[in-house]
């Protein structure tokens, strides 16, 4: 299977090693992984914020930088979807644009989804060991239908202990631009997500959103807390001793 890797803007410039473990995850599958150099952003945070021109411009260069490739994977629920099921409404009064939109989201996966239902992914390259609690970001949930994907791949690798939070599938107040212009009711939120975290008991608190673990893990040290770990699911299945 020839894959092209939506890396996300956030991997990029704050975490690239969630990059290299999603190819690392992909090509355990078997997968021919390539990276257009030139894409950038999905254009989500210009979508959510009302710019429509520039959430326009930016699906159409991803729809032709991606132009092509059998699979698009993305290592995060929220870009996933935002190529999938928003593009095709953003380009819908161009009816070339919207043709090859809706073409695009049909070949687009958030990771783990890829992994468990396309890719079939039996033998992780990782042998992470420790016990682990699963937050479902929002939009990864509600609008992909990630769920059961991220758990099954964690009951795949030996040394992991998934034990569940409390709410796990309950905002952590990141949103995107929520937590910027809804500061404090976000870090409220965020303060009761890392709570349920906390009381798990787990050495890690797991997601398959950036932005939602960028969030926590603030929060988290804000609070005091510098001992629990916090990691994408790509960087725990990957994980070496």
């Amino acid at each position: 299977m020839r894959v092209a890797l939506f890396v996300t803007c956030l991997v990029d410039l704050m975490r690239p090693r969630i990059g290299f473990a999603a190819i690392e995850l992909l090509e355990a599958a078997g997968c021919d992984v390539t990276v257009p150099a030139s894409q950038t952003c999905c254009g989500q945070p210009a979508w959510n914020s009302g710019d429509r021109a520039a959430a326009a411009a930016l699906a159409k260069k991803v729809i032709t930088e991606f132009d092509g490739s059998e699979y698009v994977v993305a290592p995060s629920g929220s870009c996933a979807d935002q190529i999938r099921n928003e593009y095709p409404a953003i380009l819908a009064a161009d009816p070339e644009w919207h043709a090859r939109a809706l073409e695009l989201s049909s070949r687009v996966y958030e990771l783990t989804d890829f992994l468990v239902n396309v890719a079939h992914l039996e033998s992780l390259p990782g042998n992470f060991t420790g016990s682990v609690t699963y937050h479902d970001s929002c939009t990864g949930l509600r609008s992909m239908g990630i769920k059961e994907q991220p758990r099954a791949l964690l009951a795949k690798a030996p040394g992991v202990e998934l034990k569940e939070m409390v709410a796990a599938d309950e905002c952590c107040g990141f949103g995107g631009t929520f937590s910027v212009k809804f500061g404090e009711v976000s870090a409220a939120i965020a303060a009761k997500k890392c709570g349920n975290a906390c009381a798990s008991g787990a050495d890690a608190i797991v997601g398959g959103d950036l932005g939602c673990l960028l969030n926590i893990e603030g929060k988290l040290r804000r609070m005091g807390n510098e001992e629990t770990q916090v990691m994408h699911i790509a960087e725990v299945l990957t994980a070496k001793k």
